[in-house]
């Protein structure tokens, strides 16, 4: 499985945030039916690593499913056993030296272009530009003229409206949060969680 290319193809990531791990695992498979199939589940999920094995030997392996907010070697490790196809982090954690020293492909968060570039030494597979809000899609312009090569996601505060622009701007795929999942982790309807997918699925395909 190559995630990068598959980042690159698919253009959205959800993330999951839930009050447990039966409703992380029913917003995945609504998010699933819906088109997203690159999703992961963060840490702050009670239960983010049972749902995570839960999602993985429910679901054919073209739906990828990683771990998000990895902060400790332990939590690498628990995910990594969990079956998780990859780990994102919030920033250069030790949980993103070990995800690296296990072989599992890392989305590292960083903000600035000394962070990204730590972040790739490291061994990242890509960087999670986060809160790309701060600086909105006109920064991921500015980061290309240095770093025309660095592979950037877009995560912190994307909603509908500024998929198309961090696209355009030079991310190679959006990670959607709340704006995506709205309360659906916490017991909000499923079906307008699908209809928000419709619709940054639309986004993306305008883009």
């Amino acid at each position: 499985m190559d995630l990068l290319a598959e980042l690159t193809q698919r253009k959205v990531l959800a993330i999951i945030r839930a009050d447990g791990p039966d409703r992380a695992l029913e917003c995945i498979r609504t998010l699933v039916t819906a088109g997203i199939t690159i999703l992961e589940v963060s840490l702050t999920t009670p239960g983010g690593a049972e749902a995570i094995a839960k999602a993985r030997s429910e679901f054919d392996p073209s739906v990828l499913i990683g771990a998000g907010t990895v902060i400790t070697p332990a939590q690498a490790d628990e995910v990594a056993t969990a079956g998780a196809n990859f780990i994102v982090t919030p920033a250069i954690t030790q949980g993103a030296h070990r995800s690296v020293d296990l072989g599992l492909p890392l989305l590292c968060g960083a903000l600035t272009p000394t962070e990204i570039i730590t972040a790739l030494d490291l061994g990242a597979l890509a960087v999670k530009v986060f809160p790309a809000k701060l600086h909105g899609p006109g920064y991921f312009r500015e980061l290309r003229a240095p770093l025309p090569n660095a592979p950037l996601i877009a995560v912190g505060g994307v909603d509908a409206t500024t998929t198309p622009q961090y696209l355009s701007a030079g991310a190679l795929a959006v990670g959607l949060g709340s704006p995506l999942l709205g309360d659906a982790g916490t017991g909000g309807s499923q079906t307008d969680l699908a209809n928000r997918a419709a619709a940054f699925l639309d986004a993306v395909a305008n883009a």
